[in-house]
């Protein structure tokens, strides 16, 4: 072989790689996206991303922030007085006392569960979280090494745990425990109750709790309970939340997680490992968000509120659907099963042959097949557009 010449060599990915899952979403839309350059009209109801504008002061805080030079390295954990102001709002929000040096701002969502199982879990460990749910947490469980635990979230418990079942996968490999709301797909939401019932499941066994909090502002009855509120919890629990869903920042990339100090300064570090930073207008802009005018957020919220409304009472009027009504977040998450179709293939029917694009249950676990899950953040228009052409293909094809 002569000299310059090189050859392709055999890929080698390290074997972790292949327990390494993906998120659906956004294989649905590219798949949706190829449809549409082919002309085909799509009715996008995959992504769960509001469909609202970053609120205008947002916006403006974070261009005055790049032209005034706030496009540099920041420390890893996040700004000063950002952190500052999620721990005020934080505080405020969940009535526990929380310190700056207990929030490490982080680029979205994701890396607060990343970070999470890196610092936390070893291989061998066991995870209780729930299925139906987020379909990263599974993947990081099994990446990790560790011992997936799914805790079976029920529709005829409106998709909240049960508390007997969740003592009894209690065991002493157990060394985290994931809990969501309100909950990625299916819209449930845990009551006070259900916060006491799990810290007095889990009681002083030596396991953390990381909360997923994303959609902590948008709910539609009742109010937010967060775990770390209870009187000795708050050191015992990773809190997860962010900008994406209550302000419509997802492209901005900025989220954070709230924990004890200790562990904390491990995040920080991991953060210097993997994202060196948080873009630095993007959290001059989150600072505005957190303690500027929250109307948007409440215009957001009841707009949500709206369409739920009118989306779910739709659905149950199509035959072989039946659905719920979500307590919060953006989704619904109807039952097919009379349908006679599995998750998968149905999901795919109605986005080749009726032009909306939705997901499979199974998607976000075993426990979600014969389960849809559509996202309700796009227009009264879009959604009743939807609907129209869900009824149609099942008079055809049901």
């Amino acid at each position: 072989m002569s000299a310059g010449l090189t050859t392709q060599t055999e890929l080698r990915l390290a074997k972790r790689m292949a327990r390494l899952g993906t998120e659906t979403a956004f294989e649905t839309l590219a798949k949706a996206r190829a449809l549409e350059a082919q002309g085909k009209e799509i009715v996008h109801l995959e992504i769960g991303e509001p469909d609202f504008d970053t609120p205008a002061n947002v916006i403006d805080a974070g261009v005055k922030a790049m032209r005034g030079g706030w496009t540099h390295y920041t420390p890893s954990a996040g700004l000063p007085d950002l952190r500052e102001a999620i721990a005020e709002d934080v505080s405020r929000s969940r009535k526990v006392k929380v310190a700056p040096e207990e929030v490490v701002v982080v680029p979205g969502g994701k890396p607060t569960i990343y970070f999470t199982f890196t610092a936390l879990v070893e291989e061998g460990d066991e995870v209780i979280y729930p299925n139906p749910g987020f379909p990263i947490y599974e993947s990081l469980i099994n990446f990790t090494g560790a011992k997936p635990v799914p805790l079976h979230l029920r529709e005829e418990n409106e998709f909240r745990l049960d508390i007997n079942e969740l003592a009894d996968k209690i065991t002493d490999r157990t060394k985290l425990i994931v809990i969501n709301s309100p909950h990625n797909p299916t819209g449930g939401v845990l009551t006070e109750q259900d916060i006491r019932d799990i810290a007095a499941a889990i009681g002083d066994r030596d396991v953390m709790v990381l909360s997923d909090e994303i959609y902590s502002r948008l709910i539609f009855e009742g109010q937010h309970h967060s775990l770390m509120s209870l009187d000795g919890w708050k050191d015992r629990v990773i809190m997860l939340d962010g900008f994406s869903k209550t302000f419509a920042m997802t492209g901005w990339r900025l989220g954070y997680g709230v924990m004890r100090k200790d562990l904390a300064a491990y995040f920080g570090r991991l953060m210097t490992n993997v994202n060196s930073c948080s873009a630095g207008f993007t959290q001059v802009a989150g600072i505005e968000a957190v303690r500027g005018d929250q109307s948007s957020v409440t215009h957001m919220c009841q707009q949500f509120k709206l369409r739920r409304d009118r989306f779910i009472a739709g659905l149950n009027k199509i035959s072989g659907f039946s659905c719920r009504l979500p307590h919060g977040a953006f989704y619904a998450f109807p039952n097919i099963s009379r349908t006679g179709w599995t998750s998968k293939k149905l999901a795919e029917a109605l986005l080749e042959q009726a032009g909306v694009a939705c997901l499979s249950g199974a998607a976000f676990g075993q426990y979600g097949e014969g389960y849809l899950r559509f996202s309700i953040a796009n227009s009264l228009e879009n959604l009743e557009k939807a609907l129209q052409r869900i009824e149609a293909w099942t008079k055809k094809n049901l």
